[in-house]
């Protein structure tokens, strides 16, 4: 049987590997590299093709998105609400939408163009950018009095629905307690619900309960197109539910010799005990395919800033909001991470508030004092507002983090004004705190919370500039090439991946990112602006 080898050559190969950081030869055999360096040290493996197309181009690892979820591609069938300008997987730019009338007025012309049984649905609303200012159900009974209407928040953690959906979801009644329904003046929900428990009713009548977290066949392609422009070769879903038809699809879709990227996808812990979800995983992790990576848990501890869902110490939030809720009791977490360490099933937790982060640093010191583990990598993901003594924690009890960069600018002036104040707004998402504590560390998008984008990522992270120009926490700043390895290298090692992808080096995925400039060569402030031309994943070329 003869092997084919293909060498790509390139105007320089940025390896992110410390024996040989640089180099403009990569030989590829049977979706591996074989060899990088000059076109005489990889030229000693034999016969091979010479591959010329990347010649006056860059060549790195293939970008790793340490936190996304497929429902990226799934939700553009729906309206978009967000506040700033976004890009659909065809490469259509829709304009953002900056006041409530805007938002009303889009829903409203998708209603007259849809069926009048249909629910109208938008996504990557938030009104966080409308002052106090908040959406009521009267707000979307503008829209339809007679059929369901919805938007969800860009967060994810927050549904606003109109009065039909409401009633439908049995939930427009006098005497309704929970803390993530708030109540109007006449005593009714004001149709903001707050949280999976608040949301849940109403999402079957707002047609978001099939294949909305996941994503059906449509929204997985939609996902993949995504990639290929981001340059992205290994992503993850961090809100899976993982049903056997679930896996069955991403396994099909995954295994084809089309799809471009490798999917990480996490089992949620929701609707089931830690017992149950670590016998899932492991049952999963036996799944796994070179393309689906299963096998791993999330469980969420809190909801987001922003939204005035995530778990704050004291002093709480700036403007005097009430603190905000927990989504997963300290027992299950417990319960979840000691029976994760002894089985070896990693667990990544989300949280957003510095209480929600304190208290997951408590259960875990408790389970690691049951189940004592090596090299468990447990990973903080966001882990927003963690401070100094919390990140020499998180180093001690062996975990990673994976810090919300992107917030900088999407959020952070009104976090300035707003959520946390001046100061702790500063040190949000404190990369270089964590670099400094020894913390292993990723950045991310949470896309399509954010826009699918590693190298806008990887710029958020050096400049920390909001959308109004202002500097959030210079001291917190990395530099280029710290950002590119959180991208990388650093968010491949959250996964346990890091053997495999994350550096451009013999034995492990020809997984590369193409770039038509130097991203250690250009201007720091230009790095937001690199578009790559497509990637090679598993020694396959694909173009954006």
């Amino acid at each position: 049987m003869t092997t084919t080898t293909t060498v790509f050559q390139a105007k320089r190969i940025i390896t992110q590997h410390a024996a040989r950081p640089s180099a403009t030869h990569v030989a590829v055999r049977e979706g591996r590299i074989l060899a990088v360096g000059n076109l005489a040290d990889v030229a000693g493996w034999g016969p091979h093709t010479l591959d010329p197309r990347f010649a006056d181009q860059v060549l790195m690892p293939g970008l790793v998105e340490g936190h996304c979820h497929l429902m990226a591609g799934t939700l553009w069938r729906y309206v978009y609400c967000g506040y700033f300008n976004a890009v659909d997987p065809d490469g259509k730019t829709w304009p953002g939408l900056v006041t409530l009338d805007d938002v009303v007025g889009a829903l409203g012309q998708r209603a007259k163009a849809t069926a009048a049984d249909t629910a109208v649905v938008g996504w990557g609303f938030d009104p966080i950018y409308f002052g106090d200012r908040r959406c009521s159900r009267a707000d979307l009974d503008r829209v339809s009095n007679t059929r369901p209407v919805a938007v969800l928040h860009a967060s994810g953690h927050i549904l606003n629905v109109n009065t039909v959906a409401l009633e439908l979801a049995g939930l427009l009644r006098q005497g309704v307690e929970h803390p993530g329904i708030p109540l109007g003046d006449d005593g009714l929900p004001t149709g903001e619900l707050k949280g999976p428990d608040a949301m849940g009713p109403a999402f079957g009548h707002v047609g978001l309960s099939r294949n909305f977290l996941g994503g059906d066949e449509k929204g997985i392609r939609d996902f993949a197109r995504l990639c290929v422009r981001a340059g992205v070769t290994t992503a993850t879903d961090l809100a899976a539910t993982l049903g056997d038809d679930e896996v069955a699809t991403l396994t099909r879709l995954t295994g084809e010799g089309s799809y471009p990227v490798r999917i990480v996808p996490l089992l949620r812990l929701i609707g089931m005990s830690p017992a149950d979800a670590v016998a899932r995983a492991q049952v999963l992790a036996g799944q796994s395919t070179e393309q689906l990576r299963l096998g791993r848990i999330k469980v969420v501890a809190d909801g987001s800033i922003q939204g005035f869902s995530a778990r704050l110490r004291w002093p709480g939030y700036y403007n005097g909001k009430p603190n905000g809720l927990w989504y997963t009791a300290p027992e299950t977490m417990r319960e979840a991470y000691t029976l994760g360490l002894k089985a070896g099933v990693q667990i990544h937790t989300h949280t957003n508030g510095d209480e929600a982060t304190e208290l997951v640093l408590d259960c875990m010191q408790q389970a690691l004092a049951a189940s004592p583990a090596l090299d468990h990598r447990y990973t903080l993901q966001h882990c927003q507002l963690a401070d100094d003594a919390q990140f020499r924690r998180i180093k001690t009890l062996g975990m990673c983090v994976n810090l919300f960069a992107n917030h900088h600018f999407y959020w952070g002036d009104q976090h300035y004004e707003v959520t946390v104040g001046p100061e702790r707004a500063s040190r949000m998402n404190a990369t270089r705190s964590a670099l400094n504590a020894g913390v292993p560390l990723a950045i991310h998008s949470d896309a399509p919370i954010t826009p699918l984008g590693p190298l806008f990522t990887a710029w958020a992270a050096v400049h920390r500039l909001t959308a109004s120009g202002r500097v959030l926490g210079e001291q917190q700043r990395i530099t280029v090439e710290e950002a590119l390895h959180a991208i990388t290298l650093g968010a491949a090692y959250t996964l346990k991946l890091d053997g495999e992808i994350g550096s451009i080096e013999c034995g492990k995925r020809a997984d590369f990112c193409v770039l038509n400039d130097d991203p250690t060569a250009i201007e720091p402030s230009k790095l937001r602006d690199l578009a790559p031309w497509g990637t090679v994943q598993g020694g396959r070329v694909f173009k954006a």
